[in-house]
């Protein structure tokens, strides 16, 4: 089943919650002249987020299909999407296309900059490259300009069957995550350099008013000191892993 929530306008957030791993998996709709859908899914999953795009647009008037790096939750149905949206183009940082995706994906991507700006109508986004923030040498943000909700992928990843959208700090959450990710295989989640930080302010100094969680609750409130105290919880956990 999935959860549909509306966290902020015209973004629809379509949440599977997976109880053998005690995590949502969010994906990201954006309703708008050319549709946009960040976080393809799981191949598995696609059936399940087919029904639910389609309840709020038909999926095959979609027109962009973006994710933050190249990773199965972030883009695995990817070649499901481009095959029932004949007119939808995938979209991600240039690394991304250059050294994975025009390889794997159907369809060539758009490859973005931080000084290409994609418009889909009345809503405007902008990659800004993250390098190994989350993961990845192709790992970008994704910030949509008009009424700066981030698309911020893995930050912030916390379990739990969790609310759509929280204002309660998501500090506490995000450490607990991480240090029950170094009890295990995935320890070293994700990786802390002399970069994290800096790349983190600058994600604040956005000024984002609403963060898009892929694991987790979204967040509405004061979203630049989370993503400047995040930096510190990365590095103590990465430290420990």
């Amino acid at each position: 089943m999935t959860a549909i929530d509306e966290i902020a306008p015209d973004v629809f957030r379509l949440s599977v919650y997976a109880a053998d791993y005690d995590m949502q998996f969010n994906h990201f709709l954006v309703r708008d002249e050319e549709p946009l859908l960040f976080h393809t899914g799981l191949r598995a999953m696609f059936p399940l987020l087919k029904d639910a795009v389609a309840s709020i647009i038909d999926p095959a008037t979609l027109k962009w299909i973006g994710w933050s790096h190249f990773e199965s939750d972030e883009c695995g149905s990817l070649n499901d999407w481009l095959e029932l949206a004949p007119q939808a183009q995938p979209v991600c940082t240039l690394v991304g296309k250059l050294v994975s995706v025009d390889d794997f994906s159907s369809r060539p991507a758009r490859g973005m900059t931080q000084e290409d700006v994609l418009t889909t109508g009345k809503y405007h986004f902008r990659f800004h490259q993250s390098p190994h923030i989350p993961h990845g040498w192709d790992a970008g943000v994704l910030i949509e300009e008009t009424q700066k909700t981030l698309f911020c992928s893995d930050l912030f990843h916390h379990f739990g069957n969790t609310e759509p959208l929280t204002e309660a700090d998501l500090i506490d959450r995000t450490r607990e995550g991480m240090n029950r990710l170094n009890q295990g295989p995935l320890s070293g989640y994700m990786p802390y350099t002399r970069q994290t930080e800096g790349v983190l302010r600058r994600l604040a100094e956005l000024k984002p008013q609403t963060l898009a969680v892929m694991h987790g609750s979204s967040y509405t409130g004061a979203c630049d000191r989370l993503l400047n105290d995040l930096g510190g919880v990365i590095r103590e956990n990465f430290d420990g892993a």
